[in-house]
């Protein structure tokens, strides 16, 4: 007792010495340190390479050199380095202040994953035929919609750019047109919400109303088995599209934005006003011009409606989050006016993705993409063939049209009609008149997405979604009295209108997802999904003519002396029932089964359920003991699949019961006009899905360690049940009936290829694909018809492909002393057709097929260069073996007086020029419908090139990226016409190929530049 307290006083002093020892070393690893270093893959810097400490939310990316910066709280702390198709790393700090980490590509775990419908798949899962685009492939070009962004990107696809107006329709094909009648457009579902495409040459695309940006990647779905799982409505194919959601990490900005201008790529030679005039005393035989040569060049109507037009794009990015919650958000302003004044399109846009993880079983999330579009149109692409309606019903016609010896605009800046400066061009319209009238669309869109997910037990998760489209358009349209010629005023004088649409889609999707997997060999996954869906449309249009002027143009209706109202409204629902199996033994084989059934308002009382089963199977040979030893083989894969799908986009609503309608005439009884209403449609009970049933055979290969990859596919799809409309004998007290009469048939080939050539300080990559399709009719109203002329020069008939050309044969000019075959409007000096039959005249039998719009194989290519901080990319594209029937030269190049014609008129048939190409002047002559108008439409188009640079890492910012852009820059065909991707038609399945004075694309200069913070 006498040492204890000296000894407890001993203790005391040795942990005070030893706390003193070890407080500096506290110290030291409490004290907050700076970590830097640099993340590469082999050679190559991996910008946006996630850096977290472990354990907490704080963390850091990589810049665009792969460098990071990040302020780490003590040495114990561990640092974790991800980043997607990488094995991620963590690296205890320790005392170190430099980190560099090489990441390791996940190769062997292939955990690359792509978009399936209703889930998402290891890529070496896939049994189906699924193609995958990145953002920055889509974005490459200076797009409006996502469907320009895919074109000749990806093999059996086909993308017609319709027209060239800014927010314009275009037209998708995937594996080839599977309808006659209904829409061949594939399904679009952007986030789980449907949507579809379509419409005229004139409309706006709904695609359109989607930023394009803010998409993440794009799946398309080509064969059965991968598209089955839609059912009704994947027979043309569908494409997934993922929008950018938000990452855990930390937050970063992104400002990407471009200026540039846009011109012409090529305008049409014509006859200048000497020319011009010469023609016109020849084809009147008087002298109202005296001294032609005087006139010189005269106005270039060409010059007065093109030019060069601006064209902007802004977006600012927001994207971070932590473990439980992560944001994607982005606002964007699109403005492009067009290269034909008075056209343009604006676009501005919001897109929300929240993501929350309320436990370790509950996640919410939202997803919500507003848009508000103006598209100021201008009429082009005349549907109809002739003369008068080329000349005057579109602005490119009356451009081409207009007399050089006339006027544009009157002394005080008006508008100059041209029957004001000369009678005799009463007829004839001042195109600048187009420019003038009032042509715009408003469109509100909205898509949104909310979804819950619980994970029920182990491997258990049921999904809940709700998604809403809502659209509302607001179409104002006025014709000004100005632009008529003051002679011709009357009461029907100004003519307005207002059109109103709204439309709204309302989706549920309950789907319950099973993985497991048992032994250490086996995987199984199901899903099984329950969706309803219900869209609802009206519109309503009040129209008047009659205007006292043009002071209101068309917001005062009421004042005009005759006004017409129509309404519409409908409404169709489609619920569906679905349930997938997925099995995998040791990733080398794997069988996909599927099933949907889908009952449908639209169709007959005994056929609104369809069913729509596939199966799939791959196995991954490299897996094989017997190819292990051949190195240079790095993957392989057989594919094979079969399925039917279905359309339901053939019809509009209610074709399958008995209709009437009001009749559009007035009857008269006691004195009173009374509105008539008539049976319009007759019943059909049986009515029922357009069904395709398709089989593909396919392979991926992957060789020098992945640095080159093949993907070819073999197809072979048939369409039968196809929804046609029949005509009716007349005694049926109807015209037509809808039903199931008609098939069609698609096989082809499709090849895609990408390497990578170096891979050094100087990478080189390149793209190439490749698709054959071939199209037939393999039936027609039954049986009944073997072939029929859509219009009078395009044909559908068995056993050939959709939209044939058949026509007369152009033969030459009829010359001096001919014999001029009787049965059509021959002359001398005018078009000879060729006697097929040898029968000595013209008949209908004469005509024979002479052009095939589709093509024989459609191609694209890219190549991708990198050195240090530059970065130079060109993609072209191109089709081959198709034919245009070129319309519009059946008016300008006949010289039948009051319109100006194509250049080549001046060599025209004369008894002292019998020359055998151009007709003689001849006043209202008209020439017949022949080959002399189909012409090879084959093209190869430089879609882009780009030149970019990654300036040095500035302090605060990750990343700046200037660059340059040029687009369509080059195109190499024969075609004689304005554009070569044309199809005045848009979205026709029967009629192809057909140039009425479409709207030209246009080639643009662009600068650019990306910034991330």
């Amino acid at each position: 007792m006498l040492f204890s307290k000296p000894v407890r006083a001993a203790k005391s002093l040795i942990w005070l010495f030893l706390l003193s020892l070890t407080l500096p070393c506290i110290a030291q690893n409490n004290r907050s340190l700076t970590v830097r270093g640099r993340v590469t893959s082999g050679t190559e810097a991996l910008p946006g390479v996630n850096v977290i400490i472990k354990g907490t939310q704080q963390g850091t990316t990589t810049d665009v050199d792969g460098q990071y910066s990040l302020a780490v709280p003590n040495s114990g702390a561990t640092l974790t380095f991800s980043y997607i198709g990488y094995v991620s790393q963590e690296i205890a700090v320790g005392n170190r202040s430099t980190i560099d980490v090489a990441l390791q590509s996940d190769e062997r775990s292939l955990s690359e994953v792509v978009v399936v419908g209703y889930g998402t798949q290891r890529k070496v899962e896939t049994t189906g035929s699924i193609a995958s685009i990145k953002a920055d492939e889509l974005v490459q070009t200076p797009v409006v919609n996502v469907a320009q962004g895919l074109q000749a990107r990806v093999a059996g696809v086909q993308v017609n750019q319709n027209t060239g107006a800014p927010g314009g329709n275009v037209s998708v094909r995937v594996r080839g047109t599977n309808s006659i009648n209904g829409n061949s457009e594939p399904l679009y579902v952007v986030d789980g919400i449907q949507i579809s495409n379509g419409g005229g040459i004139t409309d706006v695309s709904p695609l359109s109303t989607i930023n394009p940006n803010d998409i993440e990647s794009v799946e398309i779905l080509k064969d059965a088995s991968a598209s089955a799982i839609y059912g009704s409505r994947a027979a043309n194919g569908v494409v997934l599209i993922t929008t950018k959601r938000g990452k855990s990490g930390a937050t970063r900005v992104t400002f990407d934005s471009y200026y540039g201008v846009q011109k012409v790529n090529k305008t049409l030679p014509v006859l200048n006003a000497a020319e011009f005039a010469q023609l016109e005393n020849e084809v009147f035989k008087n002298n109202y011009y005296p001294n032609p040569a005087s006139l010189g060049e005269g106005i270039n109507w060409q010059n007065e409606i093109f030019r060069q037009a601006p064209i902007q794009n802004h977006q600012l990015s927001i994207n971070g989050g932590n473990e439980k919650t992560q944001l994607a958000l982005s606002l964007n302003y699109f403005d492009q006016d067009g290269i034909i004044i008075s056209s343009g399109f604006k676009r501005y846009s919001l897109r929300l993705n929240l993501d929350h993880k309320i436990s370790n079983r509950f996640k919410v999330g939202t997803s919500i993409m507003g848009s508000y579009s103006i598209s100021d149109g201008i009429t082009t692409g005349s549907q109809t063939i002739g003369d008068a309606a080329v000349v005057t019903g579109s602005i490119l016609g009356a451009a081409l049209g207009a007399p050089p010896t006339l006027l544009p605009y009157r002394p005080d800046g008006t508008v100059f009609p041209f029957g004001e400066q000369a009678a005799q061009y009463r007829e004839v319209a001042n195109p600048l008149g187009f420019a003038v009238a009032l042509n715009e669309r408003n469109i509100k869109r909205t898509l949104a997405n909310v979804y819950g997910e619980a994970n029920i037990a182990r491997g258990l998760t049921y999904r809940a979604s709700f998604n809403a489209d809502q659209r509302s358009e607001l179409y104002n349209g006025y014709s000004p009295r100005s632009i008529v010629n003051r002679s011709d005023l009357n009461d029907n004088s100004g003519s307005a209108s207002k059109n109103n649409v709204n439309y709204m889609a309302l989706l549920h999707e309950s789907i319950l997802t099973y993985n497991t997997a048992f032994g250490k060999d086996h995987t199984l996954k199901g899903t099984a999904v329950f969706a309803t869906q219900a869209e609802l449309y009206n519109d309503n249009t009040i129209s008047a003519t009659g205007f006292p002027n043009d002071a209101t143009q068309n917001e005062a209706l009421q004042l005009g002396l005759t006004r017409t109202v129509s309404s519409n409204r409908n409404r169709q629902r489609l619920d569906s029932y679905m349930a997938r199996v997925n099995y995998g033994f040791k990733d080398k084989l794997f069988i996909d089964f599927t099933t949907r059934i889908d009952g449908s308002s639209k169709f007959g009382s005994n056929h609104k359920y369809g069913v729509f089963p596939a199966v799939s199977a791959a196995w991954r040979l490299i897996e094989e003991p017997f190819l292990k030893p051949i190195t240079w083989i790095s993957d392989l894969k057989l594919r094979a699949s079969y399925g039917i799908t279905g359309n339901a986009g053939g019809i509009s609503p209610y074709q399958s019961l008995a209709t009437v309608s009001a009749s559009g005439s007035d009857y008269n009884f006691n004195h009173m006009y009374v509105t008539g209403i008539n049976p319009s449609g007759i019943a059909n009970p049986d009515l029922r899905w357009e069904r395709s049933a398709q089989t593909n055979l396919g392979f991926d290969l992957s060789l020098f360690n992945n640095r080159v990859s093949l993907i070819a596919d073999l197809y072979h799809k048939k369409t039968n049940d196809l929804l046609y409309v029949k005509a009716l004998p007349l005694s049926s007290g109807y015209g037509t009936i809808t039903g199931n009469f008609a098939s069609l048939e698609n096989k082809g080939l499709e090849l895609a290829a990408n390497a990578r050539i170096l891979d050094g300080p100087l990478k080189w990559d390149v793209s190439a694909n490749a698709t054959f399709n071939r199209n037939k009719v393999l039936g027609l109203d039954g049986g009944v018809t073997s072939e029929r002329f859509v219009t009078t020069y395009t044909i559908l008939k068995v056993g050939e492909p959709l939209g044939l050309f058949k026509t007369y044969v152009f033969d030459g000019i009829n010359q001096t002393g001919e014999t001029i075959l009787p049965g059509y409007d021959g002359r001398l000096g005018g078009h000879k057709v060729k006697d097929i039959t040898g029968d000595g005249q013209i008949t209908a039998n004469d005509q024979v097929v002479t052009g095939n719009p589709n093509p024989n194989f459609i191609y694209g290519f890219s190549s991708n260069l990198s050195y240090k901080g530059f970065d130079l990319s060109v993609f072209f594209s191109g089709s081959q073996g198709n034919d245009i029937y070129n319309a519009s030269r059946l008016s300008f190049e006949n010289p039948a007086g009051q319109r100006n014609l194509l250049k080549g008129v001046v060599n025209r048939w004369s008894p002292t020029n019998p020359n055998n190409e151009y007709a003689s002047a001849f006043v209202s002559g008209r020439l017949p419908i022949s080959d002399y108008v189909v012409e090879d439409g084959s093209y190869l188009r430089m879609k882009n090139l780009t030149l970019g640079y990654n300036l040095p890492r500035i302090k605060g910012i990750q990343g700046v990226r200037v660059y340059v852009s040029g687009n369509n820059l080059l195109t190499f065909t024969k075609y004689s016409g304005f554009d070569p991707e044309v199809n005045t038609f848009a979205g026709s399945n029967t009629v192809i190929g057909v140039d009425n004075l479409v709207y030209p694309q246009a080639k643009s200069f662009l600068g650019g530049i990306q910034i991330t913070l």
